[in-house]
């Protein structure tokens, strides 16, 4: 897999000059790809998960990000790479995956279109493990001030959820950007401190919108199907420090899920069991 921190310097020197208008049909896969057991299990620590032999649900994004920062990064993509904030996320685990599977991994942008803060774009992955689809992401980015072309596709509507009262409160300092960037490897700036997320026009670091999806699988644990699909909906930027509160309800035989701060949703989320 590329190594990120390059990239990003390569993507902040990309965003000086003529971009592409339109996304790339480029595909990047590896063949190949295993577990850093001792990566996933510090991964484990900093988003509350308990080490095991399966991974995660949201582990399999870890191991495709590096191939959309790759992508991104390169000049014929039309959206610059640095300040790109993840909005939206979805995922579907078909199976359990075992940290000892070797695994296929590809991704391809789809979906550039006008936002009215900017431009989105989707960033799709699948993952493989003896020839078959085990895991499926769309990650969706907004670029703030960006422009797209017409005739873009429509942006789904996040998911509607009915979560119940407070079932825990959550004190999220201001090293968790540092950490999960370590375990994860999305250094983008606006994760890392206040000054480098307040040149991206935040006004002090954002926690990376997938700890907290992994952290609301952690409060889960034990409570949720070995496949299922999560559709999340990432709002308001959790600045670090905050307090948050995480609400959950039954919802037939998932769940639905918000983590609200003090000015409403960061994430709004159904877990479902996979068809």
């Amino acid at each position: 897999m590329p190594t990120l921190g390059p990239l990003y310097v390569k993507a902040a020197l990309g965003t000086v000059g003529r971009r592409g208008a339109d996304l790339p049909e480029t595909v990047l896969a590896r063949e190949g790809v295993t577990v850093d057991r001792d990566r996933l299990a510090e991964y484990a620590r900093v988003c509350g998960l308990p080490v095991a032999d399966a991974l995660p649900a949201t582990y399999p994004h870890v191991l495709a990000f590096p191939l959309q920062v790759e992508l991104m990064a390169q000049r014929s993509f039309p959206l610059p790479l640095p300040g790109l904030v993840h909005v939206r996320n979805g995922i579907t685990l078909h199976r359990a995956v075992d940290a000892a599977e070797p695994l296929a991994v590809r991704v391809h942008a789809e979906g550039l279109r006008a936002h009215p803060k900017g431009a989105q774009v989707d960033l799709v992955a699948r993952v493989d493990a003896g020839g078959e689809a085990v895991w499926e992401g769309r990650s969706t980015y907004l670029a703030r001030g960006a422009t797209a072309t017409e005739g873009a596709a429509d942006t789904p509507a996040p998911p509607g959820v009915d979560a119940g009262a407070p079932a825990a409160t959550w004190r999220v300092d201001a090293g968790t950007g540092r950490r999960y960037a370590r375990v994860s490897g999305d250094v983008n700036p606006i994760h890392l401190s206040k000054w480098t997320a307040k040149a991206f026009g935040f006004p002090r670091a954002i926690a990376h919108g997938m700890w907290t999806a992994a952290r609301v699988l952690a409060a889960l644990q034990g409570r949720l199907p070995e496949a299922l699909t999560y559709d999340v909906a990432f709002g308001r930027p959790l600045l670090l420090p905050s307090m948050v509160e995480l609400r959950t309800a039954r919802s037939g035989d998932g769940w639905d899920v918000e983590v609200r701060g003090r000015k409403g949703p960061h994430l709004t989320a159904t877990l479902r069991p996979t068809p």
